[in-house]
């Protein structure tokens, strides 16, 4: 769940009606770059997790993502 969404959508329908103050939209733009920031790590921490097979059943995990695979293994333990 991506938290601030939910303020995010307040302030978007707000814009629409009535308009923002500077604080407001200071506000929004702050929750934006978060959500982004959010969306951004949880799509990088799904593709940590992949591996690609071939329809050979083959190991074809790019081996850019394997160094980073097993990175990420190593600050885990």
């Amino acid at each position: 769940m991506i938290i601030g969404l939910d303020r995010i959508n307040e302030l978007a329908r707000k814009q629409k009606r009535i308009g923002l103050t500077d604080e407001e939209r200071a506000e929004q733009q702050q929750l934006r770059e978060d959500y982004m920031r959010q969306f951004r790590g949880q799509v990088l921490d799904n593709l940590a997790g992949l591996t690609v097979i071939d329809p050979l059943g083959n190991d074809v995990t790019p081996a850019k993502l394997k160094r980073e695979q097993e990175l990420n293994r190593l600050f885990e333990q």
